[in-house]
């Protein structure tokens, strides 16, 4: 599965520091005078908020963690949820086959191993004594089943598709299940993995998540559509039983009322839904605690590669040495962020290191002499280039554009910023009607696959991802070769050598990896940051 910034995301309100600091105080101000002179009635709008529990603050709502996210998930089956919150939230009450770790390497998980005869059998053992919440126990007909039906016509699902080689599915014993595929697929184990993937018991249809019955730590309570989803403790589950007896996902789609909630007690977690200006207003509150870690979300800009302007690559490799990328860090990310030079994760096994790629640190000079090289001279305004960039809404992204276009400016590149209601943008970039865009990767560049449908010649939309239209024969040949390939060290040569050239030919900039941070009560205590965003912090997190 491949995707990007969603429109809940790109059109998160985002505000200027002086205008969160200001709101923030006010409103801090007001909740202090009101708790002075009005005590009475501010128990009774905690009631209408969050209900009886929360306010009278008995043992039940003690052992409940508050946890805020921005919108409602779409749809908690696993198979079925593409949305960010569906396979957060569905991650807890389901399991996968497989588990990434912290390097994005799959690790066991209701598969105990696997082995592949030949490139087009897969062979999975499945874990004795897991049941589901309901008390049956986890058999391969349920493994079957809940592949089966991605692809057989069961359900219609987006995530389908990356499962479509597959030609046959079979439990050949209680705890095995055979897979058989057209073509050698190196990416199967990574689409059967934690968040893309869950187990559901055979004959779940496509209401399954509507009343979620998985295997995971969690199980499903309730939902209410754009108000809450609560999962409570699964006191048997296999992998050993959670700390925190009960979850209450809270939806808060406005970020300022989100950080009032976490700095009053309200709330007691929230994890990449605050600005960064809220999040740094959070650092000093009293009983609030900030956590910031890597992050696998990449931001990167992205070219169309046969506009006549941005054609040659020199010209693609002169306006990223006009960029600077750590000053941009710096000022808008306040430092919460890293550079990237390839669009796979930080420590992803297959990135390519520093040292194995060209590099384009921020050098005017530099940009210049290859504008020069590719034939642009400067107009009698002292232009050399000039492209337009289309952008969503969004705040940040914004800022950043406002930013690069000052300078580009030092390198004789004058810069048209366009942005646009998410909805028209994607639009626009979709069928190609770009010069260079800014977007981001969300998820889908944990899997070294990706890149196919980002770049190779065969993903050119609808097909695919590869909008900007870039060709090159030897990337598409090592792609194909990297996904058939069994052998792990020689995938690993393969896609680096892809990422050298793309680093070359730079179709995409790269910009920088945000931090994933997290903001919570010092109630909540053992909290554990993954790379990729997930909410599995919570399987060993505790409550004070």
């Amino acid at each position: 599965m491949a995707y990007e910034e969603h429109p809940s995301s790109a059109t998160r309100r985002k505000i200027p520091l002086w205008a969160a600091i200001a709101i923030f105080l006010l409103a801090i101000v007001g909740i202090f005078l009101a708790s002075l002179h009005v005590g009475s009635m501010g128990i009774a709008m905690q009631r209408t908020l969050w209900g009886p529990a929360h306010a009278n603050g008995n043992a039940s709502d003690a052992e409940t963690l508050r946890f805020l996210i921005e919108s409602s998930p779409n749809n908690l089956d696993l198979r079925q949820g593409t949305d960010a919150q569906s396979e957060r939230v569905g991650g807890l009450i389901y399991d996968a086959l497989v588990k990434k770790d912290a390097h994005f390497l799959l690790q066991p998980w209701l598969a105990t191993s696997w082995e592949r005869p030949d490139p087009l059998t897969w062979i999975f053992h499945i874990r004795s004594g897991v049941r589901f919440h309901d008390g049956k126990p986890l058999t391969a007909e349920d493994v079957a089943w809940s592949i089966k039906s991605m692809i057989d016509g069961t359900l219609i699902t987006a995530k389908g598709g990356a499962l479509a080689g597959i030609t046959a599915v079979q439990a050949s014993g209680p705890l095995t299940v055979v897979v058989k595929t057209k073509h050698p697929d190196a990416s199967l184990l990574f689409n059967l993995s934690d968040g893309l993937f869950g187990v559901v018991e055979r004959g779940a249809g496509s209401n399954e998540g509507l009343h979620p019955v998985g295997t995971g730590p969690f199980k499903f309570v309730s939902q209410m559509q754009d108000r809450d989803v609560v999962l409570e403790r699964n006191a048997d589950y296999w992998d050993g039983a959670a700390k925190i007896v009960r979850i209450r996902f809270e939806v808060v789609p406005d970020t300022i009322t989100a950080a009032l909630e976490i700095r009053k007690g309200s709330a007691d977690v929230e994890s990449n839904v605050l600005t960064q200006d809220m999040v740094e207003a959070l650092r000093s509150a009293r009983g609030v605690v900030v956590q910031s870690g890597p992050g696998a979300m990449v931001m990167y800009a992205n070219f169309n590669t046969t506009d006549p302007a941005l054609r040659d690559p020199r010209v693609r490799q002169a306006i990223a040495c006009a960029i600077d990328r750590p000053a941009l860090i710096s000022a808008l990310w306040r430092g919460q962020a890293r550079l990237a030079d390839t669009l796979l994760p930080e420590g992803h096994w297959a990135a390519a290191s520093d040292d194995e790629l060209p590099q384009y640190p921020h050098d005017v000079a530099r940009a210049v002499a290859l504008l020069n090289a590719a034939g642009l001279k400067p107009d009698k305004d002292g232009v050399r280039l000039r492209f337009t960039l289309k952008t969503s809404t969004d705040e940040t992204t914004r800022l950043v554009s406002q930013a690069m276009q000052q300078e580009l400016r030092q390198a004789g590149i004058e810069l048209t910023l366009r942005p646009a209601e998410f909805g028209t943008f994607y639009s626009d970039i979709t069928r190609g009607a770009f010069q260079m865009y800014m977007l981001r990767w969300i998820g889908s560049n944990e899997d070294p696959d990706f890149l196919r449908y980002a770049f190779a010649t065969s993903s050119f939309p609808p097909k695919g991802g590869n909008r900007g239209h870039y060709s090159n024969a030897r990337v598409d040949a090592l792609l194909a070769q990297a996904n058939a390939e069994t052998d792990e060290a020689a995938r690993r040569r393969e896609y680096v050598e892809v990422q050298q050239v793309l680093a070359r030919d730079l179709p995409s900039i790269p910009l920088w990896y945000p931090n994933n941070e997290v903001v919570h009560s010092a109630r909540v205590t053992g909290v554990e940051l993954d790379p990729g965003g997930t909410f599995d912090f919570l399987r060993t997190a505790e409550l004070r």
